[in-house]
């Protein structure tokens, strides 16, 4: 956990930028026969009827100190989709950048294995030297920034049924260039010192020893 914290603590670094990398799955539902009429004193309301239409994997970046977020769309989450993620931050996203300071949780698709698998090992290893790898602790996915952009992009745009993948992207795609105009930053101010007052009930106790 505190080497998270740490990372956070970092100034702003345009040849080693800090990018936290999350993906969600969502659910493509049309409603046939539309939303429910509008009634005094009731928002809208979305009829219990729906059709399925599968499922899409979207993966989001985020630069917490710059402001910047990137969301991509994929039909499955498996290493190879991860890989080619990694690979867009790294080649679209930072082309100038020395280092990626990459912060995602432990899900087994994430790690270096992936480029291996999804690349020949030139590109493999090309890309894995460009990456500064922090996993977040199990259970502490609420130390990844990511997962807290993935909850405001849910809150404001597509937290409501979406019936297809182009409307997924359509909506996803304003979200993205509205927020990223406002430059919309997270300033992370829980550190390791605080941590060690907060979440003392994480740290083994220390006890030294006796002396004979």
């Amino acid at each position: 956990m505190e080497d998270i914290l740490d990372v956070y603590a970092r100034p702003f670094d345009p040849e080693r930028p800090v990018v936290c990398v999350d993906e969600t799955t969502k659910e493509l539902r049309s409603t046939p026969r539309g939303s429910l009429p509008v009634q005094a004193e009731r928002p809208e309301r979305e009829d219990y009827v729906y059709e399925r239409h599968g499922t899409a994997n979207v993966f989001l970046s985020v630069e917490p100190l710059a402001g910047r977020r990137q969301v991509r769309l994929t039909e499955r989450h498996t290493k190879l989709d991860f890989a080619e993620e990694l690979r867009c931050i790294l080649e679209d996203d930072y082309p100038n950048a020395e280092r990626v300071v990459l912060i995602t949780d432990n899900l087994n698709t994430h790690g270096v294995h992936a480029l291996y698998e999804a690349f020949e090992p030139e590109q493999a290893r090309r890309l894995a030297r460009r990456l500064e790898w922090h996993f977040t602790p199990e259970h502490a996915s609420w130390l990844n920034v990511a997962e807290i952009e993935l909850s405001a992009l849910s809150l404001q745009a597509i937290g409501r049924r979406v019936g297809s993948i182009d409307e997924l992207r359509s909506r996803i795609e304003r979200w993205v260039s509205q927020r990223n105009q406002r430059q919309v930053r997270i300033d992370w101010q829980f550190q390791a010192k605080d941590a060690r007052i907060k979440l003392r009930r994480l740290y083994p106790r220390y006890k030294p020893a006796e002396l004979s």
